[in-house]
């Protein structure tokens, strides 16, 4: 038995040493994983020297971004990640009342965040649940949940490897709409003309490539797009402002644009038997997460059922 081979080492007795090394093998970061486990960056690169030194093998290679594990840093994650999360789970997260908690960080669609998730969370604030949001593009706020610096994320795609564990939240619905002005001038003819009836109609949009406008198109009308925006606004509560107020037709979530639908302030050009719809992922940062994380998860895995 060779004792510089890692599946022939005995893991180390010092459970500080791999409790720092699965952070950093989970974020990828000697410096996100500081802020995880509460230790300075140096601390924990002097810790994984210590376990590369015990081990005698070299666990993560330095990039200039992070760090990048080897095959023996993954099979000792692998045999150490189930049974260091149970410990966790018993001696550590868990204890005491949500109050008493570090604060729970949440990120997401500013949309989604402000319209239906902070209206779902606003009574565990009262029970003394801390919250910390962050409203911003998916593929950002997954990178910094994989670097710790958010608890749960609300992605609108599902997060690629299996480092995050996601599940489904609930479905959008894209609808196309417009103010009356508009939808009396078109009165019948998208039927019978399709999107061609729609030329001349200013167009309201997210952004300039037009995602959400060219799905619906392609989904729906089975073409592509071909006109450009004449009004684009990051935000698609601006898009709605916009539309209702008169300057065009957008394409927005159904529950944007439901309380202008409902009054008769937004009107829909289209109604489709199979609208174009996308599905919301809730995805959980790795390890075990405390009382409060837990239960604003659950309260809006709850909320999202009556979405």
């Amino acid at each position: 038995m060779s004792p510089g081979h890692a599946a022939d080492t005995v893991v180390p007795a010092d459970l500080n040493l791999l409790r720092t090394f699965l952070a950093v093998h989970r974020s990828g970061s000697f410096t996100a994983a500081a802020r995880l486990v509460g230790l300075s960056q140096p601390t924990v690169t002097s810790q994984i020297r210590a376990l590369e030194r015990q081990t005698g093998r070299e666990l993560f290679e330095r990039q200039p971004r992070g760090v990048t594990p080897t095959p023996a840093a993954d099979e000792l994650a692998a045999r150490i990640a189930d049974p260091l999360d149970a410990l966790a789970a018993v001696t550590g997260a868990g204890t005491g009342p949500p109050s008493a908690a570090e604060p729970v960080h949440l990120g997401g669609p500013a949309e989604l965040l402000c319209t239906l998730v902070l209206p779902a969370l606003a009574p565990l604030i009262a029970e003394g649940v801390r919250l910390r949001v962050t409203p911003g593009l998916t593929e950002p706020l997954l990178d910094e949940l994989r670097a710790g610096r958010h608890d749960l994320v609300i992605a609108t795609d599902r997060p690629r490897g299996r480092a995050l564990t996601a599940v489904p939240l609930g479905d959008e619905e894209f609808v196309l709409v417009a103010a009356p002005v508009w939808a009396d001038r078109l009165a019948g003819r998208l039927a019978v003309e399709g999107p061609s009836a729609l030329h001349g109609v200013p167009l309201v949009a997210y952004a300039e490539d037009l995602p959400i406008v060219r799905r619906y198109w392609r989904h729906v009308f089975g073409r592509r797009l071909s006109c450009r925006p004449a009004l684009t606004v990051p935000d698609l509560r601006g898009v709605i402002a916009a539309v209702t107020a008169g300057a065009g037709f957008a394409v927005v979530p159904r529950y944007l644009g439901a309380s202008g639908l409902a009054s008769g302030a937004l009107v829909l050009l289209d109604e489709p038997v199979d609208p174009p719809i996308n599905t919301a992922y809730l995805v959980q940062r790795p390890g075990v997460v405390g009382p409060a994380v837990a239960l604003v998860r659950e309260r809006l895995l709850a909320s999202a059922r009556e979405w």
